[in-house]
């Protein structure tokens, strides 16, 4: 039958029983696959990993406008990657700096889950966000 009607016969589904095929044009068919994965593609965004950094002796106003900007990026559906940094003595008072970051998640807890509570590497204190 798809000889005389000059299409070819496309097994359309090889795991169903029986088999499924169509009478089709084979280069259309591909043509249309190609397009709809090209469409699949260009629709699905990669999550990229946006930093935001503070420091121990950041003011309340500051620290509500890295937020904001924090805000905006888990808006986008973007994984927020908060790095405190610490200089000398800022060292020693390890306890300060993860009081800060959890007050930093805090105002970001409408938008965002803790991923990585804070952890330090090396002279910062590094906490990952997840967009809600």
């Amino acid at each position: 039958m798809a000889k005389e009607a000059g299409l070819d016969l496309v097994e359309v589904a090889p795991t169903a029983r029986p088999p499924v095929c169509k009478i089709i044009d084979f280069g259309k068919f591909l043509y249309k696959q190609k397009k709809q994965e090209h469409k699949q593609r260009s629709a699905s965004k990669q999550q990229e990993v946006k930093a935001v950094r503070l420091s121990m002796r950041i003011g309340l106003h500051d620290m509500e406008v890295k937020a904001a900007k924090a805000k905006e990026f888990l808006a986008d559906r973007n994984m927020v990657k908060v790095a405190m940094i610490m200089r000398g003595r800022e060292m020693a008072y390890m306890n300060l700096a993860r009081e800060k970051m959890n007050e930093f998640a805090a105002m970001l807890a409408e938008k965002g889950d803790i991923k990585e509570s804070p952890k330090k590497q090396g002279n910062n204190l590094i906490m990952m966000i997840n967009p809600k």
